[in-house]
């Protein structure tokens, strides 16, 4: 049984191998990376490997930490759009309670200020019609009546 499965293992590298020799020659046919190989980046990274296979390491290892600050922008802008609405709604909530504020005193206010103006015009009224009145303006005539 020992014997039998360096064959089986052998057996199964070489159909590994062939798929990823089908794999590779799939990625070599595509159309995308036919351009890019025949651009002036391609055919540098085809002439220097181990740049092409730093630039690969590379681009992997920063995808996360690019993806995590990208996340983190997003949200922080989320965020700051949270904080401006709220901010926002606070602002106005608390300039609206002012403003009733404002409003009930000058409500309270313009009804003093109605009130005196009434209560001095009948009392200026009175006055005026007391000092004037024609009985003191002729004091020496005397009007009876008998009502």
């Amino acid at each position: 049984m020992a014997k039998g499965e360096p064959t089986s293992v052998s057996k199964d590298l070489k159909e590994l191998q062939g798929k990823l020799s089908l794999l590779i020659k799939s990625f070599q046919n595509n159309s995308k990376v036919v351009a890019f190989m025949k651009s002036p980046v391609g055919q540098c990274l085809d002439r220097h490997p181990f740049l092409a296979l730093s630039v690969l390491v590379f681009v992997a290892m920063s995808a996360v930490p690019v993806g995590l600050f990208l996340l983190l922008v997003v949200l922080s802008s989320l965020a700051a759009l949270v904080g401006v609405i709220l901010l926002e709604g606070l602002v106005i909530s608390v300039g609206g309670l002012t403003l009733l504020c404002v409003l009930s005193g000058l409500v309270f206010l313009s009804l003093a200020i109605s009130g005196t103006v009434m209560v001095s015009s009948v009392v200026i009224g009175s006055l005026i019609s007391y000092w004037f009145s024609p009985r003191l303006l002729h004091p020496h005539e005397v009007h009876y009546s008998l009502c």
